[in-house]
């Protein structure tokens, strides 16, 4: 299992306070509709629920993983039962930590017989968070910017969400950043359904639905080009992840020679899960897509990479005592594009030579 964390709040203080310090100074000009001064109730709400919480795992983000580990061990009880092994790592971010120690906690609740060890350390980030930094430069160049900004030219819109929140645009004009005001409030929109607000507080009803669609539009090719198969970044973002993929191999082929393998359980994050995926190439994910406008027809970041998403990589020895893979994108089947005359499940030795083949042919 390799998985991200469970929901979060946001990350970095500004995307909370921001858009507060800006509605703030337009209600104290009298530039705030009606409309803006609901909003602006809204945000303070969410501003001190957030306070001191920058990035850090909610209520909801630790029952995520809770109840993914419940069901793990209720799909797969022939490797949860007894004192079966169970070696977990989360690198040592604390919303990762509290991740796995919720799924931890579920499963000993669920089995007090496992044998568990678990651990969050710089020992492991070399493949738990790889760091790369000629594959970060790339996803700073001049050419990825300038393709996100014609594509945003072209598929955001923020006029009327701006005339909903103020009565003077030429002081909007003049005061306030639209673009970013209107982005923070799209991820702060976005937000709260993994927080204890949700339910309490919405902001979605300060957008149409095309204009959710065309700024998820925006936010998904930006994921796509910084860690998929992109020519705008060198058609190799996914190898950031190949310390990850040697490491499962590894794991992998000391534990098939077990007579009762057990688990192994990594806990991490979005920017690993996504181009790992790309780069086993699951239901077509690492495909190149070189037109920007063809991105949101095949490549989809709410499918990939969700809170709480996970990969699952779940081994079987048939009759034959021939070892099977099958692989799990957020727990439903997924495909690989290796031959298989059972697929979705896959002969371990074929996509262990198909990984080590893909991993071969990045020379850098």
């Amino acid at each position: 299992h390799y998985g991200r964390h469970g929901s979060r709040w946001l990350i970095g203080d500004r995307d909370y306070n921001r858009p507060v310090m800006w509605l703030e100074k337009a209600d104290s000009l009298g530039k705030l509709t009606p409309k803006g001064k609901e909003v602006l109730v809204k945000l303070r709400k969410l501003r001190d629920a957030a306070m001191g919480r920058d990035g850090e795992l909610t209520q909801r983000g630790a029952l995520q993983h809770k109840q993914i580990a419940e069901r793990m061990l209720k799909n797969f009880p022939q490797i949860f039962a007894g004192k079966t092994n169970i070696d977990a790592k989360s690198t040592v971010v604390i919303r990762c930590i509290l991740s796995m120690e919720n799924a931890l906690q579920e499963m000993t609740r669920i089995n007090p017989e496992l044998n568990i060890t678990h651990d969050a350390s710089y020992h492991d980030m070399y493949y738990m968070n790889q760091d790369d930094r000629y594959l970060d430069s790339l996803k700073n160049s001049v050419g990825i910017k300038v393709a996100q900004q014609e594509f945003a030219q072209k598929h955001v819109s923020y006029s009327r969400v701006m005339q909903e929140l103020f009565n003077d645009p030429a002081w909007v004009k003049q005061n306030i950043n639209q673009s970013d005001l209107n982005r923070k409030l799209y991820k702060m929109a976005s937000s709260i359904q993994g927080t204890e607000l949700r339910g309490k507080v919405s902001l979605y009803d300060l957008f149409t639905e095309e204009e959710l669609y065309q700024n998820w539009l925006n936010a998904n090719i930006s994921w796509q080009m910084a860690y998929g198969n992109s020519p705008y970044t060198g058609n190799v973002q996914p190898f950031s992840q190949r310390n990850l993929l040697r490491n499962i191999i590894q794991k992998a082929d000391s534990c098939i020679a077990l007579p009762h393998p057990g688990a192994t359980l990594r806990y991490g994050h979005d920017t690993m899960v996504t181009p790992l995926t790309c780069l086993l190439d699951l239901n077509g994910y690492g495909v190149e897509i070189k037109d920007p406008d063809k991105i949101a027809a095949q490549w989809w970041d709410n499918k990939i990479t969700p809170m709480a998403t996970n990969l699952q990589f779940v081994f079987y020895r048939n009759k034959a005592n021939d070892v099977l893979v099958k692989v799990l994108l957020n727990e439903d089947e997924a495909t690989l594009p290796i031959k298989s005359d059972v697929a979705p499940y896959y002969h371990w030795n074929d996509f262990r030579e198909y990984c080590l083949k893909k991993l071969a042919g990045y020379k850098r």
